[in-house]
């Protein structure tokens, strides 16, 4: 009795394994999509058959025949390797790379496209400097794209001149690939960092693919404000020199923002706001990182960017634009 429920358990984690290998194949089989989708396809007849084979006669050598299968198949996968030599989308076909020296930091390769449409734009690369002891503030910009649990996080930096520099951990998609949350799992894009004018990585999101924007004055110690930028310094120079495949859960937009983070303030605790990213600003707020003396939903209200990006479109006082009204961000004088 006991023998046979450990088959049929065996069985069913053979099942989910096939899964697993048809994804993965449908995702990163070589050759055309129609290829890909026969190689998974048949992978998945295969695999099953064995499986209900095995679990039906009580014959283990189909398992041990889908063990081997599914070893070769672990094995190919396991030589899938991350690179930085691809034929890039525009908006992520450069690495952003920095040099620090006495505070004074270089970017190269920072991207100010201005944005006509989606697919219409005038591409814009930029070699910037920026002084570290005139770092101002932080503000965190949740961008929602598919519903109110899911967002695009960016960290946006303001200096004393009033410009802002938003880092943002995005996938590196190939100029033929559309973005796909299944194959953020499937080893099917590398993760890179994008550092970009305000006008350019804000605005794309609030007037062009309107996406639903929210912006929060993030509060920390300036010397935790200049770690935290040189963290995605040292980030962008390693994933240049070391490329590293996104992952949609492991390795997003929010998780290295975390890690890098955790770096910085010790002890800060895992959540589950880090998965479902739209819920990240409660976490922020629980933590006691944003302005005080608000609640979250009243934060939330006056942080919704779309109104004023929309009306400010392309002006040069873009960021001071879109701040209007934001809590933390008030004049002086107001405060």
């Amino acid at each position: 009795m006991m023998q046979q429920a450990l088959l049929w358990l065996a069985c069913g984690a053979g099942m989910l394994a096939a899964g697993w290998g048809a994804a993965a194949l449908a995702h990163q089989c070589p050759g055309p999509r129609a290829l890909r989708r026969w190689a998974a396809a048949l992978w998945l007849a295969a695999a099953l058959t064995l499986v209900l084979l095995a679990g039906s006669t009580g014959r283990l050598y189909w398992l041990s025949a889908y063990a081997v299968a599914l070893a070769a198949l672990f094995g190919w996968w396991s030589e899938l390797a991350p690179s930085n030599r691809r034929d890039w989308a525009e908006e992520v076909a450069r690495m952003v790379t920095g040099r620090v020296h006495d505070g004074q930091v270089t970017l190269h390769n920072v991207r100010n496209f201005q944005w006509r449409a989606r697919h219409d734009y005038q591409a814009r690369w930029e070699t910037r400097q920026y002084d570290l002891h005139a770092l101002r503030t932080v503000d965190l910009l949740a961008s929602h794209w598919m519903g109110p649990a899911i967002a695009h996080t960016l960290v946006s930096f303001g200096f004393a001149d009033g410009r802002h520099l938003v880092f943002s951990v995005e996938i590196r998609r190939e100029r033929h690939e559309a973005f796909s949350p299944v194959g953020g799992f499937f080893k099917q894009y590398e993760a890179c960092i994008v550092a970009a004018d305000e006008r350019d990585i804000v605005r794309v999101r609030t007037n062009i693919r309107r996406e639903d924007v929210y912006l929060y004055r993030v509060h920390m110690p300036a010397d935790t404000m200049r770690s935290l930028f040189l963290a995605y310094v040292e980030q962008a120079n390693r994933l240049a020199h070391t490329p590293r495949f996104y992952h949609t859960l492991t390795a997003n937009c929010t998780t290295i923002v975390y890690h890098m983070a955790r770096r910085l303030v010790r002890g800060l605790p895992l959540n589950w706001r880090l998965v479902l990213s739209g819920y990240l600003p409660g976490y922020l707020h629980r933590l006691g990182a944003l302005e005080p003396g608000w609640e979250l939903h009243a934060l939330r209200a006056a942080g919704y960017l779309n109104p004023r990006a929309q009306a400010a479109d392309q002006a040069e006082d873009f960021p001071a634009r879109i701040r209007a009204g934001v809590p933390g961000h008030e004049p002086a004088a107001a405060r």
